[in-house]
């Protein structure tokens, strides 16, 4: 479909061009500060302006503050009265928590699809892991963590339960960025490979209960090793 067609038909939904302008520049805004939280420029306790991320990007508040709300949703950013918006300090027992629960969470939507992926998905994981290991001997941080969320974006695609494939997903951007800051700190390629191959050999057998407990306990290790980190330990 084209530009024009795409738009001609979100109009007949009812909805205006300034909305779609709208919404394009509030994903912006959202992506614009995930980029900056990866590439370090933004960091845990920063303050984030809604006036200066509405100058350099050259648009208006109005996206901006609608960004605010979707990035304090994903808990990428946090708001006080009267001090405004700054990227959250987590705790050691904050780090634990998110990656346990998003280990919980993609752990039962694994069990419960485990039977509906097709050999050809199983290929696409494999080929993923291999695109992980490849990129981590390159030092390629940006491409280790977007090859692992597809990855893992697909091991939940099963799930019939919307909730929670929404509450994963919201989850990973967090997760993402602590990964990004992290990884190499905390394993060779080769146990990047190793760790995420695992996965794929108890998803081939589709015995739901082991890949339960191996798909939480990948992330669980994870966040442990993470939280270790920022300790100092």
């Amino acid at each position: 479909m084209s530009t024009v067609d795409s738009r001609q038909s979100t109009l007949n939904r009812g909805l205006s061009v300034a909305e779609i302008a709208k919404k394009t520049y509030k994903d912006h805004v959202v992506d614009h500060v995930y980029q900056l939280l990866l590439s370090g420029e933004l960091r845990p306790g920063d303050p984030v302006k809604e006036s200066l991320l509405a100058r350099q990007l050259g648009i208006s508040r109005a996206p901006v503050r609608e960004a605010m709300w979707e990035l304090r949703l994903n808990g990428l950013v946090r708001y006080r009265p009267q001090v405004g918006h700054s990227i959250p300090v987590l705790s050691p027992e904050q780090i634990v928590d998110s990656y346990t629960t998003r280990g919980v969470l993609e752990g039962y939507a694994v069990m419960e699809s485990c039977n509906r992926f097709s050999e050809r998905e199983i290929a696409e994981l494999e080929a993923l892991v291999d695109q992980m290991e490849d990129a981590a001997d390159k030092r390629d941080h940006q491409t280790v963590v977007e090859a692992g969320r597809e990855f893992h974006d697909l091991l939940i695609s099963k799930s019939d339960n919307g909730q929670l494939v929404d509450y994963a997903n919201r989850l990973s951007l967090k997760l993402n960025i602590l990964f990004f800051q992290h990884w190499s700190r905390l394993y060779t390629p080769s146990e990047i490979g190793e760790r995420h191959r695992g996965i794929i050999k108890t998803l081939d057998s589709r015995e739901a209960g082991v890949i339960e407990e191996v798909v939480r306990q990948h992330w669980i290790e994870t966040g442990s090793k993470i939280a270790r980190i920022s300790t100092g330990l």
